[in-house]
This record gives C-alpha cells, sequence and structure tokens, in this order.
C-alpha cells in the first residue's frame, strides 16, 4: 500500500519541525542559568540492552546509555574527520603528543578527571581498556578495528602511550573512537574471560558527565547527572529508558504522555503526530544502511558451502529479482531510498559512479536456469540435486518496517522460483542466531563508523561482524588501499573499486537507507543531532524550565560509594 498522503503530511511536519529546531554545534557545553538546569527525559524504547559493559555494547539503547556513562581519550567533531587530529575535543586527554615518526603518540590525561566512584583515572586505566578491547577471550565488537595499535603503556601515571604498527592517516581515530576507557581498579582482578559477564555489566562505573543508578530488567534503565563532573555537570537532571515490549506498546506509551522520546516510529503512524500538538518530529542524520544478509557458509557446519548461497550466480539472481525500487516505495515512499551497498550515501564520495545490479525477473530466471536450479517437479520452488531453492529470513519482530519488507521480499522472490520463510524473532533471539551464524539469511542493517572504517569489522574477510562470511581478496585489498592512502583523492577512488566489488559479488541484497525521523516532546531544546549518534551530545540537552513537570522534579543525592 502506498503511503504518499501520509508522506505529504510527513514532510510537512518535517518542515515545521526543522523550523523550530534549536540548531547548536555540538562543542563544548555552554555555562546555564540556573534555572536551565535540571529535569528529566524519558527514553522509551522496544529493545532492553543485553549489557553496559562497553567492548560488548551493541544496538542503540546500549550505545547511547554507555556513551552517557563512560569517556573517550578524545572525540571527533561534528564534521567527522577521521583523518589526523583535526578538530578534534578532548575528552580524558587534556592534551597529546606525536612522536617524531608518527607511530607512537602520548595521551597526558586530565588531573581532574575521576571514576563515579572518585578514584583518579590513570594511564593504567587506558593500557588496560586496550588489553581488555583486544583479549580474544572479551571478543569486543570492535576489536578488528583496533589491528593496527601494538600495545598501549603507562609512561607515568597520567601519561598513555599508543604504540602503532605502521603509520596511517586514521591512527589518532583509531586510538580514540572505538573504546570507552574502562576502571582498572575494578576490573583487572576479574579474568578477561568473566569481565564481560561481571556485575560491572549491569552496574557500570564510568567518568561520563552522567552516572549509572538503577538498572530494573525489562522496565527500566535510569542515569543521573555526575555532579562534580570534570567537564561539567549534565544539563539535565536524569534520563531513564523506559523498556517497552514492542515498538507498538512504545508509541502507546509515547501518546500516552509517559515518554518524551522515541527513536523509530513505524511510518504510518508518523503522520499521527500532527494529532498530537505536544510532540514534534526531528530528522536525524544517518549513517546506518540495511540489507538481506545471505549466509555463505553452511548455518551448523561453517566448512561446508551454504547450499544456495554458496553459489555466486544465486545470490546474483536474487539481486536481479528484487524490485528494491518498489519495495522502499511501498514501506517507506519519501523516508527511505534504496541503499548503493555496504555504505550509507552520507559516507560515499562519488554515489553516481557505483553501478547497481539492474532489476530484471526474466535475467534471473535464465542465470538460475543456467546453473542447474529448475523446478522438475511442478511445485514452483526451483531445486538442483534434490536441493530445493529456499531458505528462511530471521526478521526482528520489533520491527515492523522490517516484517512488512520481508512480506515483500518473499513474494518478489517466489515469483522466481524461490521460497523464502520469514522467521520473526525476539532481537536477542535474533542476535544470538547471527553472531552464531546459525541462520540462512537476516534482515539488518549497520551504522557505520565515520571514515567507514568500520568496513574492516563488517564485510572484510577477517572482520569480526562479518555474519556472512564473506570473503573477497580484492574487496580486501580495496579496503586497505583506502584506508592507508593519505591521498584523499585516490582514497575516493579506492573506496568506489571497493564499494563496486561489494555490489557484484552480492554478499547481501542492499535494500535501502532510511531517514531516521525521531519524535521528542516539544518541552525539550536539544542541539543538533549527529549523524554519528543523536545521543552524542545528551547532557547538552535541555527541558524547558517553564515547562516542568512533577518527574523532573528529583534530587540527586550521592550514591553509596561514591566520592562526597
Amino acid at each position: 500500500m502506498a503511503l504518499a498522503p501520509v508522506v505529504r503530511r510527513i514532510a510537512a511536519l518535517l518542515a515545521a519541525g526543522l523550523s523550530t529546531w534549536a540548531a547548536g554545534c555540538g562543542g563544548e557545553a555552554a555555562p546555564r542559568a540556573p534555572d536551565d538546569v535540571g529535569g528529566t527525559v524519558v527514553i522509551v524504547s522496544p529493545v532492553e540492552p543485553t549489557t553496559l559493559f562497553p567492548p560488548h555494547a551493541t544496538g542503540t539503547p546500549a550505545v547511547a546509555i554507555v556513551a552517557a556513562l563512560f569517556d573517550r581519550l578524545a572525540d571527533i567533531g561534528p564534521s567527522l574527520e577521521t583523518v589526523g587530529d583535526v578538530g578534534v575535543r578532548p575528552r580524558l586527554a587534556s592534551s597529546w603528543q606525536w612522536a617524531p615518526d608518527s607511530l607512537s603518540l602520548a595521551f597526558t590525561l586530565d588531573p581532574a578527571a575521576h571514576w563515579h566512584d572518585g578514584a583518579p583515572v590513570r594511564a593504567a586505566d587506558v593500557a588496560y581498556t586496550f588489553r581488555a578491547y583486544t583479549d580474544d577471550a572479551v571478543d569486543a565488537e570492535r576489536r578488528s578495528l583496533l589491528g593496527n595499535i601494538d600495545s598501549v603503556t603507562a609512561a607515568d601515571g597520567r601519561t598513555a602511550v599508543f604504540w602503532f604498527k605502521r603509520r596511517t592517516p586514521q591512527q589518532f581515530y583509531d586510538a580514540t573512537y572505538h573504546m570507552h576507557v574502562l576502571p582498572s581498579h575494578l576490573l583487572d582482578s576479574i579474568p578477561m574471560a568473566r569481565v564481560g559477564q561481571s556485575p560491572f555489566a549491569r552496574h557500570p562505573v564510568g567518568t561520563g558527565r552522567f552516572r549509572f543508578v538503577n538498572w530494573a530488567a525489562r522496565q527500566r534503565i535510569e542515569i543521573v547527572a555526575d555532579t562534580t563532573n570534570a567537564r561539567g555537570r549534565a544539563t539535565l537532571d536524569r534520563v531513564i529508558w523506559s523498556i517497552a515490549p514492542d515498538l507498538g506498546a512504545a508509541t502507546v506509551t509515547l501518546f500516552a504522555g509517559e515518554a518524551d522520546v522515541l527513536e523509530g516510529l513505524a511510518p504510518d503512524q508518523l503522520a499521527e503526530i500532527g494529532q498530537a500538538p505536544s510532540l514534534r518530529l526531528v530528522v536525524q542524520p544517518s549513517l546506518a544502511y540495511h540489507f538481506l544478509g545471505l549466509n555463505q557458509r553452511a548455518p551448523f557446519d561453517g566448512s561446508q558451502p551454504h547450499p544456495v548461497f554458496g553459489d555466486a550466480l544465486v545470490r546474483r539472481a536474487l539481486a536481479m529479482a528484487v524490485d528494491r525500487e518498489r519495495l522502499v516505495r511501498t514501506v517507506l515512499d519519501s523516508i527511505g531510498t534504496v541503499a548503493l551497498g555496504p555504505a550509507p550515501r552520507a559516507l560515499i564520495a562519488d554515489t553516481a559512479a557505483i553501478r547497481q545490479i539492474a532489476y530484471d525477473p526474466a535475467a534471473a530466471r535464465a542465470l538460475l536456469d543456467s546453473a542447474g536450479w529448475v523446478d522438475t517437479n511442478n511445485d514452483a520452488v526451483r531445486e538442483r540435486h534434490d536441493v530445493p531453492l529456499a531458505f528462511d529470513m530471521l526478521v526482528p519482530n520489533s520491527s515492523p518496517t522490517r516484517q512488512r519488507i520481508a512480506v515483500l521480499l518473499q513474494e518478489q522472490l517466489r515469483a522466481i522460483g524461490v521460497q523464502v520463510t520469514p522467521v520473526p524473532l525476539e532481537i536477542d533471539v535474533l542476535n544470538a542466531r547471527i553472531l552464531g551464524k546459525a541462520f540462512d539469511s537476516y534482515l539488518g542493517g549497520w551504522i557505520m563508523s565515520p571514515g567507514l572504517v568500520g568496513m574492516r569489522q563488517t564485510w572484510m574477510s577477517t572482520g569480526a561482524s562479518n555474519t556472512v562470511s564473506y570473503r573477497s581478496p580484492v574487496f580486501d585489498a580495496w579496503v586497505d588501499s583506502a584506508l592507508s592512502s593519505f591521498d584523499a583523492g585516490a582514497s575516493r577512488r579506492y573506496w568506489t573499486r571497493a564499494l563496486q566489488q561489494a555490489v557484484n559479488d552480492v554478499p547481501a541484497l542492499w535494500l535501502y537507507e532510511q531517514r531516521a525521523p525521531m519524535v521528542m516532546h516539544t518541552r525539550l531544546i536539544v542541539p543538533a543531532l549527529r549523524a554519528d549518534g543523536w545521543w552524542v551530545d545528551l547532557a547538552d540537552w535541555r527541558v524547558d524550565p517553564r515547562r516542568r513537570i512533577d518527574r523532573d522534579r528529583i534530587g540527586l543525592g550521592t550514591p553509596a560509594g561514591a566520592a562526597r
């Protein structure tokens, strides 16, 4: 069903929301008047984090909470520049010094930086953090992004030195962006194999402008302003993530006035915002793209090729058989666009240079015929060597958008003799299946890191998050060249070739990018949202002091065990 009338209304709402949007530069917090500080924000989410241990944090709620509780040594600026240290904002490090050969980088820690339990931040914490993120027993999500760092040492109590294997354009970015610093005084006595399952994972102690208060399973997670933070207290008093069982329940919570923020409203629900004068629609810049991942190895025997997707001709035929324009138009209309490959448009320098596989069902049928996949028993499903051309498609049951896309994919692929069975799953179960590579295909998406450095993690042969077991020496070589070049023009050309190789190899069907409208209560005043996360400047969000409500009026007493 087309959503054109709805989307026209959405466009008007977006325009209205943007016209009243309090834009900011995302820099350091400006001094606030006393009555400008305080208030509570409730963010309703249909997904509960599985952990708040930073190396294991995945998914928006977990990543957002970790970013509020923990700090990096430094942060890239709103420009998302990843080459060198231009525009970088100090965090736990107050300064840094490069060695003459650029193979080591010394960070001097801010002497005022402290953990939420009162302990000072030390260089030993930075060295421990690197060990944790790179230890095989921890198996951190971002481990593969840290391969160019040989080691981290503590020159003295306040100086942490990073030692690199080779000089690259992203050395500073690699040393800072991928790791939130961890408290060694609380964790280094725990074996690495168990640290991610320790009580710390549900009761974290960080250095951020918010500190952890409570996690009531399947109900809420609460953080409050750290009133003694070296970078100044957060403007809000507290932020609560209210956990809903699904997106429908989250939407009801929002419209009932029990929450202030919801990310990821279904397209056909967005028009309802116009009926709620207390809510506004805000466009979140996004570095996300979505795809149907095709497992190239057998689900329960990774030593064998997948009986369907191990055949490159089948993968290419599937790409020819999917009308992505129609799929996006039907489900997302003007708030979506067709994905170009394993990267969002915002990070692709020359989008026109990437040639897509054209929609051509007749050519798809001919390709399958030539590869020996034919319907010999007239059951409308092709087979080869008694193996049916059939597969399961895992879908998160918390996403109505992906469920609708699954149905359309099923219909379009049925037309060329492919049997697809959507399998809706709870997000925790789905993630476990994906990480264990116990699937045929899945509807998923990635939020890319600035500079496309996350490509090493997601699609390169050795990537820790290469869930579909894509293996292409050519793709790997182009990505390595792109990330190694100090010449911006050459790097862009290498990226174009890498992305084209991924389109040609079809490790996934590159489906869509979605504009990411968020719904916020009109009493919130927030900086401009950044593409690498709406939560980046959460500590600078404000509640209009003239529109405070009962839940805004709380005390921020000192928690047990904290410094007084």
